[in-house]
């Protein structure tokens, strides 16, 4: 702080003599003095200046709306239809926890495993009574956003390739696969063979599965003792039927094998859908079926790949396979309920 000791003028603005300031003060009475300079908007028409920015900002940057856009994609794959949100509620359980495990058979770890591989044919006689597959039962059981999905897949395809293209597609994906299961069939069941590196180049394998065989090559490198091959299962109690792949011991423990192929890379088991349902029905049907003297508590789906990139293999192990065991037992409860009401529907009325 300090004192002026005479009278200062600036400008309009008159300090007497001996008044105290402060250097802010001081500082603030020189800005106050400093010309004050125009603003560079100063001239502008602020009015129509407005009406220019409202005049940008309400013009269409593109010529596409959401309207035209939707129009756009209703015409190239059809309307689409939105699925329904599925509501959070408590998880659900089967009204009746049928049990997984055979509690008549012991389950045995060292079991003997010498002899040829079963192979159980599916006998559907005229006379026998109808009796569901497990793939059916899945089928039908599908939830509203399996179905949406679907479709929606299923119109983008037809939009690429027509709908005689789709029907060879569907044909062609059908024969690959029916071609690889029967070149690795002839793997299986032969020793010679099995061991061999080059396994897609053997005389039994045709070219339209040596990619397949070539993507499980490593797989089958932890693959012994075949118990079964694309053989036949029966759940008495239950109901229900099915066709196995392959039974085997992976990396030593025995499995109900599932071979799968796809054009999409599945690195996890989410990727692969009800296919984990699908074991374990078919392992809870074996474990029941009185043709098989084991049991089996573990499941493993390989997932080839046509370009003969490695496989993915996902290992499910028993207290994985308890719980799809509970959501096989939900969607049996759902087919049988889905078959009583249209049973009761068709029936005349009294």
């Amino acid at each position: 702080m300090f004192v002026l000791n005479r009278v200062l003028f600036a400008g309009s603005i008159i300090v007497p003599e001996s008044t105290s300031l402060t250097a802010c003060h001081f500082s603030a009475v020189h800005r106050l003095t400093c010309p004050r300079r125009n603003s560079p908007y100063s001239s502008v028409d602020s009015e129509r200046y407005s009406s220019l920015v409202k005049s940008v900002m309400s013009s269409r940057v593109s010529s596409q709306t959401p309207e035209t856009l939707q129009a756009e994609d209703d015409h190239v794959y059809g309307p689409v239809v939105k699925a329904q949100m599925p509501s959070r509620t408590e998880q659900r359980l089967p009204k009746t926890l049928h049990p997984f495990i055979n509690s008549e058979r012991t389950v045995e770890t060292e079991e003997p495993e010498a002899g040829p591989p079963a192979r159980i044919l599916l006998n559907r006689g005229k006379s026998r009574p109808f009796i569901p597959s497990v793939t059916r039962i899945l089928q039908q059981t599908l939830s509203p956003e399996q179905i949406f999905y679907l479709e929606r897949w299923k119109r983008r395809m037809i939009a690429e390739l027509g709908e005689e293209g789709f029907k060879e597609y569907s044909q062609n994906i059908f024969k690959q696969g029916k071609l690889f299961h029967s070149a690795l069939e002839d793997i299986l069941t032969s020793a010679d063979t099995w061991r061999n590196k080059n396994l897609s180049e053997t005389p039994q394998c045709p070219p339209e599965a040596q990619g397949y065989i070539q993507s499980i090559s490593h797989v089958l490198e932890d693959v012994s003792a075949v118990r079964a091959i694309e053989s036949s299962v029966q759940h008495g109690s239950l109901n229900y039927l099915g066709i196995v792949d392959c039974v085997a011991r992976y990396r030593g423990v025995l499995c109900v094998i599932d071979w799968k192929t796809s054009e999409k890379p599945k690195p996890f088991l989410s990727n692969t859908y009800d296919n984990p349902v699908q074991v374990a029905a078919y392992a809870g049907a074996l474990n029941n079926d009185g043709n098989y003297k084991y049991q089996v508590e573990n499941g493993l789906i390989v997932v080839a790949y046509k370009d003969g990139s490695p496989a993915h293999a996902h290992q499910i192990n028993s207290e994985l396979m308890s719980e799809y065991w509970k959501t096989w037992l939900i969607r049996l409860e759902d087919y049988r309920e889905q078959k009583s009401s249209a049973s009761s529907s068709m029936s005349p009325e009294k």
